[in-house]
């Protein structure tokens, strides 16, 4: 078979992902926090940026669309003032200042005030409260040694998920010294804590408040299992005991706490700044950017006149100097993109939030009880933007409305059926159900299969697996954990 070589010529269309393009999508899908971090690292790298510090000065906007085409070409484009003779800071004045003792204001109006919110407080952890107790015990230098290694394979639960057989391979110890130390741990507040599983940890626990009798040992023991199915009648027939005596005993064990050092566990709270927020102003809703906290960038008036006075010369004095003018031009380049990213971003978010807030008007004017079912593709046919674009601009933004502050994802919601042919929201149909269980009786809680009966007398058309799958993400129990005896 003859093997032949030939050139032809072929038009197609593809797509290509430029540094731009792709800068653009990144800073489009990042959150609030994350786009400031972004933005401070740039001021960082590239010299060409400034933030501005006075809300009065030129909008960025305007700067960057007058720099696409005049900073980028310094040939063209009027001469500006020289950077030398810019003025210049007054070093002397400044550190004669500096050397004058303060005078003392007698009406203190001058005073800095200290910020009590600004000082850094550190919790006591399970291990500091642990090793606390374990000075006060009056353990000898070998007993302490064993006692801090068992004290550092505690979990923030306050369980021992390690075997100590393990724990004494790693530290060069037997099993008989840290099974000897061990019951001493078990003595520290809080109660429960060194355990290596539930039993133990409730055990331990009955223990301490002096309730550890013969039938209370038994449930634990034996029929912990019914007694997470609340049960009750499992371990009645078992134990031979009267419902009411099981139920006594039970109370005791719920009193109990299965993470005993959960108590210790710090939680730092994370606070939510909302990206854009919607107002009402007569009969209609307004929609406006929260620009509060985001660094507003412009480009350096010295960088920008040292590209347009020395471009030519620093061409003709060698190479170093033109490779200097080259830096600076792609600098600049690459600031006035990041500033049209960051203004395209925010107006999408803009574009974004309008729609949605023009197909949810219900929901801003009645609760979340009204909102109506919305795919990406109805926002992204109405403000004429790809589905994968209002993906990534609902992704981490938050917008603060009348009815509270919420996720943009949280307006996307799938159809629920309704018998009269019309549709409903899932996210309401999640808080029917939810409302219906918090009214429902504690001793005859509601099945699935009831719940799902009830919704049909509503006209909601919907599975026992879909109540079940909504019950989940709601994060309540099935109802025969949610029975109540007592």
């Amino acid at each position: 078979m003859a093997m032949n070589l030939k050139m032809s010529m072929k038009l197609s269309q593809s797509l290509r992902m430029t540094p731009q393009l792709q800068q653009a999508i990144k800073l489009l899908q990042l959150s609030r926090m994350e786009l400031e971090t972004e933005i401070r690292k740039e001021l960082d790298e590239n010299p060409i940026l400034e933030e501005v510090s006075d809300t009065s000065e030129v909008d960025p906007a305007q700067e960057s669309s007058q720099l696409s085409s005049e900073e980028v070409n310094p040939e063209s484009g009027k001469e500006q003032q020289d950077p030398t003779k810019q003025d210049e800071f007054d070093w002397d004045s400044f550190v004669e200042n500096q050397e004058k003792p303060a005078a003392p204001s007698m009406s203190g109006g001058n005073e800095e005030i200290m910020n009590y919110e600004n000082i850094i407080s550190s919790k006591q952890t399970l291990k500091d409260h642990l090793l606390w107790q374990m000075g006060l015990s009056g353990f000898n230098e070998e007993e302490e040694t064993f006692v801090k290694i068992i004290i550092n394979y505690i979990e923030d639960s306050g369980y021992i998920k390690v075997s100590l057989s393990e724990i004494a391979k790693s530290e060069g110890l037997t099993v008989e010294d840290l099974e000897e130390m061990l019951p001493f741990v078990h003595e520290f507040d809080p109660p429960g804590v060194g355990a290596r599983n539930l039993k133990e940890c409730l055990l331990i626990q009955a223990k301490h408040i002096e309730e550890d009798t013969y039938d209370l040992v038994n449930i634990i023991e034996n029929h912990l299992s019914d007694l997470e199915k609340k049960n009750y009648n499992a371990i009645v027939k078992e134990m031979g005991l009267s419902l009411e005596e099981v139920i006594d005993l039970c109370k005791i064990i719920y009193t109990m706490d299965p993470k005993p050092g959960r108590a210790f566990i710090t939680q730092d709270t994370y606070y939510i700044t909302p990206d854009v927020y919607v107002h009402k102003v007569g009969d209609e809703y307004v929609v406006s950017l929260n620009e509060d906290g985001l660094p507003k960038l412009r480009i350096s008036n010295l960088y920008k006149t040292l590209l347009k006075q020395k471009g030519d010369a620093a061409a003709a004095e060698g190479t170093a100097s033109s490779d200097a003018n080259e830096y600076i031009k792609d600098k600049l380049k690459a600031a006035v993109w990041l500033i049209k990213s960051i203004h395209q971003r925010q107006r999408t978010i803009y574009k974004v939030t309008e729609s949605i807030v023009k197909h949810q008007t219900d929901f801003f004017e009645k609760g979340a009880g009204f909102i109506k079912p919305m795919i990406l593709k109805d926002i992204a046919n109405d403000i004429e933007m790809h589905e994968s674009t209002v993906s990534r601009v609902t992704t981490s933004k938050y917008v603060h409305t009348p009815q509270g502050l919420f996720e943009l994802k949280y307006f996307f919601n799938s159809g629920i059926n309704k018998t009269d042919g019309d549709k409903l929201a899932s996210e309401s149909v999640k808080l029917k159900i939810k409302k219906m269980i918090s009214e429902e009786s504690p001793q005859k809680p509601l099945s699935d299969q009831k719940i799902v009966e009830l919704l049909k007398d509503h006209g909601i058309k919907i599975a026992r697996r879909t109540v079940a799958k909504y019950r989940d993400m709601l994060k309540i129990l099935p109802s025969s954990k949610r029975k109540k005896y007592f």
